[in-house]
Order: C-alpha cells, then structure tokens, then sequence
C-alpha cells in the first residue's frame, strides 16, 4: 500500500476515534434533590451535572434569581456558555428542562452537549451571551450585569482592553509580529475575537441562532445554538439579544446546544480514588438504606453519602483536584492540601500522592505552594496585563533614549503573547505553605505506604529539572525561613504577618480570605498557633523519613539556612518547635460572665428587630450569657492585641493533635485545650457558636468592636450568620480522635471527659444534618418570626472539602459504636 494510502487509513482511523456519534446521558447529580434538601432553601436555583463525551464534568445550572442559565465546562480551560432569560415584561422568565436526559457528541476536536429547555411565558428575551472564562461569569454575575438593559455597551474585560490599545501603540512591524503571535493578520480580526456575534436564521422547519466565540490567540472556539421550530415559535434578532414568541398559548420551547475545542482531563474512578475498606463500607450503608423507609435517618445519610462520592468523582482528575463546582472549578491549593488531610483515612495512598506532585509541580521558585491556578481566558485576562504593563515601560524607555531597556522589555512582551494561555500560577496566600508540610509528614510517616513507593515517588524526575525530593527540600527550607525570626525573638512582631491592604488594612491572606475575615488583623491565629507549630514538627518528621528511606537531604544543607541548621542539629528544631507552641498566649482571651453578659447585649441591640427579638428570646436562658468564656482570637491588630472575634479555627488544631504528641492519655494540659474549643462550639450563640438546627457559625462578633460588627454585616461570607462545612467536619474528626485516644485509656479513662466529647459530636452532628446542608457553606434567615437555614448565594453546589462529611461518617462509624 502506498505511503500517502497508508497515511489516509491512520487519519481514518484517529478520526473514528476522535469522533462520538450524539447519544443521550443522563445527569450524574442534581441539586437540589427533594429526598435531601429543602428545595426552597435554594430560592428557584437548580442544576444538573453530566458527563460529556470525553467524560469531563458539564454542569447546567438555572438560576431564576439572576434570570442566567450557565453552562461550565469543567475540563482544562474551566470555561463556561451563559445568557440571560427575561418574559415580556423584562421580568425573570421561569424556565424549567423538559427532561432529565440530555445529548452529547464528539467531532473531531469539538465536544457538543445539547439539552432542551422550556419558559413558561408567551414571549422570551435572551441576551448577554456570554462565552469565555468561568471566572468572567462570575466576575459579570457579581457586578450584576446580568440584569441591565441588553441594549447596554458589551460586556468588556478591561485588561483585554489595555492589550489592544497597547498594540495599536506600537511601531506597525513590531504590531504585526506581535499580531502573528496571536494568530490574527489584522487588528480588526483581533476586535471580533472580543465579544460573541450571534446571528439568526431560518433553516428548514426551525429557527437557529448561533453564537460563536474564538479565544484571542484563535486556538479555540466556543460555540452556543439556540434553535426553536419555526412551526410553533416567530423569532427576532435585535442587536446581540433574541427574542422567542410563541404562536399559541403561553409557553416557548427551546434547544440549547454548546461546544467547545478546549483540551480535557482524565477523570479518576471511585475505586481509584477510595480504599478498598472505604467502599465496602459505602456499600453497607447503601445496604442498611434500601432496608428502611426512604425517609428513615439511615436511608437519607446513605442516599446523601452516595452523592458525595459522586461529587469526588466530578472533582478529581488524574492532572488535578478541582475546589468546587461551578465556581471554582480548578486547582486551589488550600482546598486540595485541606481535603488530603481530612480524606486520609479514606483514601488510596496514590491519591495522596497525585496531590502532593500536582502542589510540587506548581512550585514557586522560592518554594511558594500555588494558591491557585488561572486557565484558558482567566490566564489571557493576566497575561494582558501583564503585556499592557510591559509595553507601557517599552515606551517610557524609548521615549527616554534608553534603546537596550526598550529593548528587552519589547521582548518579554511578546514572550507573554506567546504564553497567552499558558497556566499561571498564584502565590499570594501562605497557610498553604505550612499545610503542605503536613500533608507530606502524614504521608511519609503512614506504615501502610510501602518505603519502596515513597522512595520512589521522592526520586522521580521534577517537572523543570531535580527530583521531587529536591522541591520538597526547598518549600521546607521556605517554612523554616520564614518562622526563624520568632524562633529568635518570640514577640508578636515577629509572627506570621499579613502585608498590607490597598487603601489600607491588611490582606487577608489565609482560609479567610473575605475582606472581613480576620477583621482587619495583621497576624493571623490560625497560622501562628496551629500551622506553624505542626509545620515545623513536620519538618522534623519528613527529614527523619528521608534519612530512613535513603532519600538525600544534601541539597537542604548547601547554604546556611534555618533549614541546614535543623538538618545538622535536629535538636534546635524542637527548640524551635517549643518556641511556636507557645504562641498560643498571645490570642488568648478570657471573659467574666459579666463581660459575657455585657457584649452579647450590646451585640444583640445592633441587630434588626426580628433577628434580636429572636435571639432574645432563645439567650434568655442561662448558661449562654453567665459563665466565663476563653477562647482564641481570630487575629492580633497591628498593635499586637487580640480582636475579639470568637471563631472556629481552633477545629483544625483538635483536628490536627495535640503538639505534644498524641499518644498514651490526654494530660490535663491538653484536656483544658480540648475542652475550651468544644464548649465554645457547643455553646448558644450570641455567646458561643452554636445555633440549632444550623450549626456551628464561623464567627461570633460579638466581643469586638462595632466597626467589626459593620464590617461583617457588609460581608458575611466569614461572619456570623454562615457555617463553613468544612469547619463542621474539622470539628467532628477531632472530636472523634480525642475520643478514641480518651477510651483508649481504658478503665482509667475520665468518664466526664468522655460525656462531654460525645455529648458535643453528636450536638453538632445533629444541627448539622438538622440544616439540611452538607455543602460548603450556608446561612439562616428569618421569615415569620422563625430562624431557617438556607443556601448561601456564592456557595458551591459540590465543594471538595465539604466532601469530607464522607470522612467523618466513616471515622464516627467506628468512634462512636
């Protein structure tokens, strides 16, 4: 056979291969579910998530609040297809799906979903298409665009804009190189890449408007259809927007299909991804729900932990593990390094494994753990701007005479269009730094990981040149930097401190990363008592591991560093160690009950009327407002003194262990520790963080200032009206393990002890499960005098870390029996 015949049976072959002939699915998950949740809780928001053709995740959400349907391509370039839907009379159009099934398809480079939708009015508007960056979605949706005119200006992305003008800025054979760069002859090919042009016509028997929008280096193409048969439907164009009107009766009928070129992960199965000892008993709980009433406590937790390990395999790929969906829907270190520490238990070891490699692959060049990634048009948006930046400084040393300067800036500019999707990477957060420490200690150290696989992993080629074991090195060389200070000199100017805020404050730079999450602290207590400490004992325990394994440390010792010096002595380690254990003194805070009595009060007056008449009517009772309170502070000012903010960051240290080892029975010591947190939690908000039937509130202001009070009713994503269910989870694995270390003593164990732990689990077990959430976050409100749980606004549907319930359910199934 010739050469060229050959060559066209191998095309013929990887077309056939590459192509996936249309074939119905059927949606994996979908919220809410009225066996779960209460389906008014979500205020007319539902969503659906399927697999598409390559089987990456495709979530389709309707969202009658904002009037928008979503379509998030879950895959590598986190992109996402949306418009907005209005009646006649610019009102949000009810839609609704005329069917659970969808379609998908496969040609060539392109992955197709189609599905049909119906809105229950006469007449419908569709406008602001929408087609680029899930984070541009979220971005639009925040600043509320989605409700103005659909006659307004295109919806603009302001870096995007800067790139352009800083082309036409420059001299036309540098423009057109630079032009080439990005795959466009022109500048006016360039300018149609900026927004979606969609055009309607009639085809056959049906109406079909198309919106197409090519990324701006013109690699990859978006693709929205609305289609409408024109025997039953008139449909108009004007301007971007169209519009749908029904012949007869009072209902439009529509198809929606998306496509996209974008590149794909590798989705990872449940039995890759969980223990064999897991699985087995995921099936029994599924076993003891089919034998109950559908609305018994059994059945609901099985159906409920069914869906949870569906919402890990919609996360986890074999490149990476997504933070949530649909916002966020790429790697976020935190997320990924917190989940790792929860889902040890349940876990395969080489899960562990693909999270610490992703985080090593990501690294800094000063050891930085990323905080997150940008992909696809989020990575342009940063790019542009990066470029305009660059082109700006070109010409003011061009314009100086300075022609080398000039120069060489030119030359990274157009380095940056070469790169204008590349994957960039963010390092501006730092509790990641020390949790990775931690995640790789409990791996190292876990008897269960054959040393051959350990060994092997740390000797395994790094992306950009060394071992992995020589990365690892250089972030621990990183937390030993950056805590030597303290060690030195333990003042509170030398903790853990955030930078500074524009216009002014300080960056929140940890979990709480809302612009009121730390209320307005410089030094954070979640770092300084918690991270810190069991990142520096980690760093003991990896350096240990790589000594047994055979594992070279030399690199660590090169130059001096805190690092070399710990490597050499390991005896000034556990000084350092000591050092940071004591932090802890600097965020304490103790209340008289009359002091308790007094803020709670004065918080209380601050608040609306039903929501104080409520919480006057439950704190009345006793305990809440007139015994002492001790708890640690959610930060220090710049000052070095303590915000009042009660919170529940002190989950992760009963979660973590306690830093003088956990082994043998609890001291008193650590009994006292142990027990501070867990009355607090279990204690009734205004004073403590319980509130019934919700749960454990993130944060209770009520011993701050009215400024803090201010500053987190204007953002409440980490104040007292949200619970955080990661910070729920965090609370029931530690309280298990103190447990089983409690009634491991035996007979001498303390009875009291051992009451109040359980007492407390179950306490907020029961609010928990009570809420009807078991996602990343949720709220209360008050409606008629009565205090109900609902679904907080930005909140993720699925959350990698609120997955970690399924942790708790099976560390309590053998803590608890």
């Amino acid at each position: 056979m010739p050469a060229h015949a050959v060559m066209s049976v191998l095309a013929l072959a990887i077309c056939a291969q590459l192509a996936v002939a249309s074939q119905p699915v059927m949606p994996v998950l979908g919220f809410p579910d009225e066996t779960l949740d209460d389906t008014s809780a979500y205020r007319g928001y539902q969503t659906r998530f399927y697999r598409d053709a390559a089987r990456n995740t495709l979530q389709v959400y309707i969202d009658r609040r904002s009037a928008r349907v979503v379509h998030l391509m879950a895959d590598a370039d986190n992109a996402s297809i949306g418009f907005t839907a209005r009646d006649a009379a610019g009102r949000t159009a009810s839609l609704d799906w005329t069917a659970a099934a969808a379609t998908i398809a496969r040609h060539t480079r392109t992955r197709q979903f189609s599905h049909q939708l119906v809105a229950h009015t006469a007449t419908v508007h569709l406008g602001w298409f929408l087609l680029g960056s899930m984070r541009v979605e979220r971005d639009f949706q925040y600043f509320e665009k989605a409700k103005t005119s659909f006659a307004a200006a295109p919806y603009a992305i302001p870096d995007v804009d800067r790139l352009l003008v800083s082309l036409e800025a420059l001299p036309p054979t540098v423009r057109a190189r630079h032009l080439r760069r990005l795959n466009a002859p022109t500048m006016a090919v360039l300018r149609s890449r900026m927004y979606p042009h969609p055009t309607t016509q009639r085809v056959g028997t049906a109406w079909v408007t198309r919106v197409r929008q090519v990324t701006l280096d013109g690699r990859d193409t978006l693709t929205l259809e609305v289609r409408a048969d024109a025997r039953t439907v008139d449909a108009t164009q004007s301007g971007d927007s169209l519009t749908l009107h029904a012949r007869s009766g009072d209902v439009v009928t529509f198809d929606v299909q998306i496509g996209t070129t974008a590149k794909t992960l590798t989705p990872l199965t449940r039995q890759q991804i969980f223990t064999p000892q897991f699985l087995a008993f995921l099936d029994s709980t599924r076993a003891r729900g089919a034998a109950v009433p559908a609305s018994d406590t059994a059945a609901v937790r099985a159906r409920r932990m069914e869906r949870q390990v569906s919402g890990v395999e919609l996360l986890v790929s074999r490149e990476k593990l997504m933070a949530g969906l649909p916002t966020y829907a790429t790697y976020f270190g935190r997320d990924m390094l917190m989940t790792a520490l929860m889902m040890r238990p349940i876990w395969q070891h080489e899960t562990l494994e693909a999270v610490i490699a992703t985080a090593l692959r990501k690294l800094g060049t000063g050891g930085d753990i990323s905080h997150e990634e940008a992909l696809g048009d989020q990575a342009v948006r940063e790019s542009a701007a990066e470029y305009a930046d660059l082109v700006a400084r070109y010409r003011e040393r061009a314009g100086a005479g300075d022609r080398p300067g000039a120069d060489s800036l030119l030359a990274r500019a157009e380095t940056v269009l070469r790169d204008l999707r590349k994957v960039r990477e963010n390092y501006h957060m730092i509790d990641d730094e020390y949790q990775f420490a931690i995640v790789v200690a409990r791996w190292i150290t876990d008897p269960s990981v054959p040393a051959n696989a350990k060994r092997a992993f740390l000797q395994s080629a790094a992306d950009g040149g060394g071992t992995r074991a020589d990365r690892l090195l250089r972030e621990l060389s990183l937390v030993t930097r950056l805590t030597a200070p303290y060690v030195a000199s333990p003042e509170t100017v030398n903790l853990i401190a955030f930078t500074p805020r524009e216009p002014s404050g300080w960056a929140s730079s940890s979990w709480r990363d809302s612009g009121a999450g730390y209320a307005n602290g410089r030094y954070a207590m979640d770092i300084n008592t918690i991270w810190v400490p069991h990142a520096l004992e980690s760093v003991g325990q990896i350096l240990g591991a790589m000594r047994e394994l055979g594992v070279p440390t030399t690199e660590a010792t090169r130059r001096d560093s805190a690092l070399a010096r710990y490597v050499r002595d390991p005896a000034t380690l556990q000084q350092a160690i000591t050092v940071w254990r004591g932090a802890t003194r600097h965020f304490l805070v103790t209340m008289s009950p009359e002091q308790v009595r007094a803020a709670t009060l004065a918080r209380l007056a601050a608040m609306p009327e039903d929501e104080r008449a409520w919480w006057q009517s439950r704190a009345s009772t006793p305990a809440a407002l007139t015994d002492t309170l001790t708890f640690l502070a959610v930060a220090l000012d710049a000052t070095g003194a303590p915000i009042g903010v009660a919170n529940t960051d002190p989950a992760t240290q009963l979660f973590l262990g306690d830093a003088e080892g956990s082994s043998g029975p609890p001291t008193p010591e650590n009994k006292a520790a142990v027990l501070r947190t867990v009355r607090l939690f279990s204690r009734e908000y205004p004073a403590g963080l319980f509130v019934d039937r919700i749960g454990p509130v993130v944060a209770n202001d009520a011993y701050a200032t009215p400024a803090v009070w201010d500053a987190f009713v204007k953002d409440p994503y980490h104040g007292p009206r949200v619970v955080w269910g990661r910070e729920a989870n965090l609370f029931l694995l530690g309280v298990a393990g103190h447990l089983s270390r409690a009634q491991g003593a035996g007979a001498s164990a303390d009875t009291a002890y051992v009451a109040e732990l359980r007492a407390a689990l179950e306490k907020i077990r029961t609010a928990v499960e009570q809420s009807g959430f078991h996602t990343e976050l949720w709220s209360y409100g008050f409606d008629r005098g009565q205090l109900g749980a609902m679904r907080y606004g930005s909140g993720a549907d699925i959350q990698l870390w609120s997955t970690t319930d399924l942790a708790v359910q099976y560390v309590l199934s053998r803590t608890t029996r």
